[in-house]
């Protein structure tokens, strides 16, 4: 099976850019959801191209700890990571909550966070890719 890595780095780039739209539009809580999924994504073109084809899970922060001995993963990128893997069910589900809906949890602060976070990560995968 041929490796799809650049499809995944495409796709989280343009994850990245809808969750800058999303920030812009005020949608905080997608936003941090779109950029955790870009982070996801950058991650998973990187498995890819050194023939691990499937990742189990989605941790981002597992993810990157899988990769740290090879390629020299960055601390303040596992600390990205732990902070992007909040958004993948908080940003979502109105019962992941105690009360109220996602929107009602999110920032400015938080999404814009985010974004730099995940621009991080894709950026450090696009480096592992060229």
């Amino acid at each position: 099976m041929a490796s799809r890595e650049r499809d995944w780095i495409a796709q989280a780039e343009y994850d990245l850019l809808h969750a800058r739209h999303a920030l812009d539009d005020g949608d905080f809580e997608w936003a941090c959801f779109a950029a955790r999924q870009a982070a996801e994504k950058a991650l998973k073109a990187v498995y890819q191209s050194i023939g691990a084809l499937v990742i189990s899970g989605h941790g981002l922060r597992d993810m990157l700890s899988g990769l740290g001995h090879d390629l020299a993963v960055p601390r303040p990128l596992m600390e990205a990571g732990r902070v992007l893997d909040r958004h993948y069910v908080l940003a979502r589900y109105p019962d992941a909550h105690p009360s109220g809906a996602p929107h009602e949890h999110y920032s400015r602060r938080e999404a814009s966070q985010a974004v730099k976070y995940a621009d991080q990560i894709v950026r450090f995968c696009q480096s592992r890719l060229s």
